[in-house]
This record gives structure tokens, sequence and C-alpha cells, in this order.
């Protein structure tokens, strides 16, 4: 009898065992659903009440304004930053949210805004984004929330141009930014011929856009002597086919009335930031100019830069790479930090140096004379062989 006890006592502790053990694998397996489900606001965008609208006219919409570096050259930069709030009772996050804000400073602007502080002052809005739950899911209600993002970019774009009413301009933006910049370029820019002349180079990058958008925008640059053009391009390890085919799959696009829709079997953009082209062709190691991990620098402080380390090829409307096997390089963090825009930047001498080409390019062509021309592929207009001197 007391031998059945004890054989019943260990059948039970086994079975605890096993069924501790089998929670502990389903919430391993379904971890990353159980966290995503945390985001999502739970209440349809159409009866949603956002959070109030920031003033661009007042310093705290703005992480910076106006803020160069020792030695920034003429330029005005736009730039719009990547997803930096998660989610959870917000579709869209509110201004100065102080995670948001954090993550905003410690990692997206070392890397992703500071190689553009040589060419000229930077200024950042801070916008209602849509949050990172917007990013992970293809439901309308998400659709919409990325989408509503885009009057604040607007707004802040206007107080911006009255700031800055002539000299050179270059817009940047990192993934949803890049998706913000792109249609701020269809709706403000293609139709404004004496705007569309200060365009130095529109930089979209972690982002993929149409090839043949739904309304006109800017062409690709296809060399770096063009200039009012699309520095595009969304970043793969040439290893992972799968995330490829994911990220694809995946791809939203501006329709012609302002709605995100599916890229579907539509052509990307890929420019190539270590050659400054369209060209599908591998670019060795060798000509790479630069990464870093700039996480945590202050604003000016130069970040070390690693060289001669990243192969790449624009294949299919993705920029293919190899990845250079570092501890600086891997992706750390919270598991949503992990589904944003990496914490590092391959490209950042790369991109560093190709708006300063350009934006040298735009001096020679436009600072002497105002009034100059420019073709529809950011070209000088050539002179008609009839054409009289006086």
């Amino acid at each position: 009898m007391k031998s059945r006890a004890v054989s019943l006592r260990t059948l039970i502790g086994y079975a605890g065992f096993a069924l501790v053990f089998l929670i502990v694998a389903a919430a391993a397996v379904w971890r990353g659903d159980i966290l995503q489900a945390g985001m999502d606001p739970e209440v349809p965008f159409q009866t949603y009440d956002p959070p109030p609208a920031p003033d661009y006219q007042q310093a705290p919409a703005w992480a910076m304004q106006d803020r160069g570096i020792a030695g920034s050259g003429p330029a005005a930069v736009f730039f719009i930053h990547s997803t930096t709030y998660d989610g959870g009772e917000e579709w869209n996050g509110p201004i100065g949210d102080a995670d948001a804000d954090a993550y905003l400073f410690r990692v997206v602007i070392p890397n992703y805004a500071g190689p553009f502080a040589r060419s000229g002052r930077l200024s950042i809005p801070r916008y209602r984004q849509g949050s990172l739950y917007t990013r992970l899911t293809l439901r309308d209600d998400a659709r919409e929330a990325r989408a509503f993002a885009y009057r604040d970019i607007e707004a802040a774009f206007e107080v911006f141009l009255a700031r800055h009413p002539s000299g050179p301009i270059v817009i940047a933006g990192v993934e949803q930014g890049g998706e913000l910049a792109d249609r701020l370029v269809r709706e403000r820019i293609t139709g404004d011929p004496a705007l569309r002349r200060r365009i130095v180079a529109v930089y979209a990058m972690d982002t993929i856009l149409a090839a043949d958008p739904a309304t006109p925008s800017l062409p690709p640059c296809s060399a770096r002597d063009q200039t009012a053009c699309l520095v595009a391009f969304s970043p793969v390890t040439d290893d992972n086919d799968g995330a490829a085919r994911r990220r694809l799959r995946r791809a939203l696009v501006w329709d012609s009335r302002g709605r995100l829709v599916d890229l579907g079997d539509r052509a990307a953009v890929c420019v190539n930031p270590v050659n400054g082209s369209t060209d599908e062709v591998q670019v060795p190691a060798r000509v790479h100019l630069g990464a870093t991990n700039a996480t945590g620098l202050e604003w000016g402080a130069r970040p070390a830069l690693i060289a001669r380390s990243v192969a790449t090829v624009c294949k299919d409307g993705l920029l293919r790479h190899t990845q250079p096997d570092m501890e600086s390089f891997r992706e750390t963090g919270s598991w949503s930090d992990r589904r944003k825009s990496r914490p590092y930047n391959l490209f950042y001498s790369d991109i560093e140096h190709d708006v300063q080409e350009r934006l040298a390019v735009w001096t020679a062509r436009y600072a002497p004379d105002t009034t100059a021309d420019q073709s529809p592929d950011g070209r000088p207009e050539r002179q008609s062989n009839s054409a009289s001197s006086t």
C-alpha cells in the first residue's frame, strides 16, 4: 500500500513537471504573438481618439531644429525618424512619450541622422507616428494609423520651409520616416518646380518604394552627379532569402488617394548607397566606406567607422548585403526593439559621402545662378546650339 502511494506521488510529480515544461515551451513558441497582442489598442481606428496634434511653431514639437555640428554645410535637412513608439493604448504615439524619445535620441539620431550632419543643419519633427504594432500587422486599422501620421509631417514641413525659404534642401527618412518622405515628395514637391529644384536628394532608408508609383515622384538616383532624385533601399542579408520574400510580400506603398496598399507584383526601387546607383551589379566590400554602431553617442561625436566590410548588390528591389561578423552589428535589446530599424548603420559613411557629393554638385550647378533649369531626371538642361548670347 505504501509503495502504491509513493508511485502515485511520483506520477503526480512527473505530470506536474511535464505540465510546467509544456507551459514554458508554449510561452517560448508563442511569445511573439503574446507580446504583439499586448500592443493592440483593441479599438477600431475609425472610433479612435488620437493624441493632440503638435504645434510646430513651438520648440517641444521638434526633437531638433536647425541643429548642426562644427563645419556643417549649407543644406537644410528635414529628417523624419523611424518607429520609436511600441504601442499599447494608442494607434499613434503621443508627442513626448518618454520611452519613444529615449530610443530616438539614443539609437535613431546617432545612427541615421548623423550621416547628414556634415552637410547641413537638421530639423527633426516629433510626430504622431504609427506604433510598432501598425508595422507588425496588415490590418486596415494599422494602415490607417500609418497614413494618419502624414498630416503631422506635412504640417512640420511647411514650418520648415518658412524657416528656409531658399537654398539647398535634403530630405531623409528611415523606415516609417522614409515611407512618409515618399508621400511628402509626391504631394508637396514634384508639382512645385521651384521647390523641386532646391532638392539635393531624398533618402528613404530601410524603405520599400514602388518603382512605378501611383502618382509622379522624383526619379531614383542613377549616378552621383544627379540631384533632385531618390536614394531608396531596403537592406536584407544576402543569406536570408526567406526574409527577403517576407519583406516584399508585406510591403505597403502609397496609392493615388493617400492610402497604403500592397506592393504586390510591382518592382521596388533599390539605389545602392555604396555607389549611389540603381545598377544591379555586385559592389565589392573594398568599395564600402564605413559601417558603425553609433548607439549612445552624443550629437556631434564622430563614431568609429569600419570600412571595406560590406559587399552589396541591388537584387529584386532589395539591397542584399554581407553582414560583418562583429558584436557591434548584432541586433540586441528587447523583443520590440529587435523589430525596429537596426540599432546600427552599415552604410553610415557611404550615405554621408553620397549626400556631400550631391550637395557639391547642386552647389556648383545652382548657387551661382538661382534661375538654372533642371531636367526631370535631376541633371541640368542642355542649352540649344541656337541659343544666342548677348
